[in-house]
């Protein structure tokens, strides 16, 4: 579990192809490298991954074939930059908002300006995603917990509006996204078992539609 404050920006090291799967190697900072044993959980870019070796000040970690399909990894390259935030402790405050590490899908960046001294960014998905974004809700892009500022319906697309705060736009990858770029989206936990909830009592009959 994480909570979407990122707390390092990563770079690529290196990438290990097999038919099925990536090893990737991310240089991380001493902080995230002096607190990380191998077996443990990492958010890399919002997907949460398992640390399976350490080396001098890099982390390696496998890629499945089901997490290379459902996200962005199988266009990543070496001196890319990610997103990394360790697994949240007992002990931490949760500033963000509960995050599985578990992508639900790709979005598409369709619009990016400037909005004061931040950023407005706008993405697209699959309309079956809108029942999971509200105005004001939260939601997880790159790992990042981000507010939704406004949710727009386009014949079968979904579009949402975050401002990202000249903080995050210096201290993750948000900072460096542009129009047409692909980023791992993570609807709000919350959401996803309250519709699971209503549609499984609807469809028994439980209560009326």
């Amino acid at each position: 579990m994480f909570t979407g404050i990122v707390q390092d920006m990563g770079t690529i090291r290196s990438i290990s192809r097999s038919k099925e799967s990536l090893r990737i190697a991310i240089a991380a900072n001493s902080v995230i490298m002096d607190n990380t044993a191998v077996g443990d959980s990492i958010s890399v870019s919002g997907v949460c991954l398992t640390v399976v070796d350490l080396v001098d000040d890099e982390f390696q970690v496998d890629v499945s074939r089901e997490t290379i399909e459902c996200s962005t990894f199988g266009e990543i390259r070496s001196g890319d930059s990610v997103n990394i935030e360790p697994s949240l402790t007992l002990e931490q405050s949760l500033g963000g908002h509960l995050v599985g590490g578990h992508v639900d899908t790709v979005a598409v960046c369709t619009a990016s300006e400037a909005d004061g001294s931040s950023n407005r960014l706008t993405f697209e998905l699959t309309d079956q995603y809108g029942p999971y974004i509200a105005r004001k809700g939260s939601i997880a892009v790159d790992g990042v917990s981000l507010t939704v500022n406004e949710v727009h319906e386009v014949d079968d697309k979904i579009l949402f509006e975050v401002n990202i705060i000249p903080h995050t736009l210096q201290s993750t990858t948000l900072g460096s996204i542009h129009v047409g770029d692909r980023v791992h989206v993570e609807v709000d936990l919350i959401a996803r078992y309250v519709e699971r909830m209503i549609r499984f009592a609807t469809d028994r009959n439980i209560i009326e539609d």
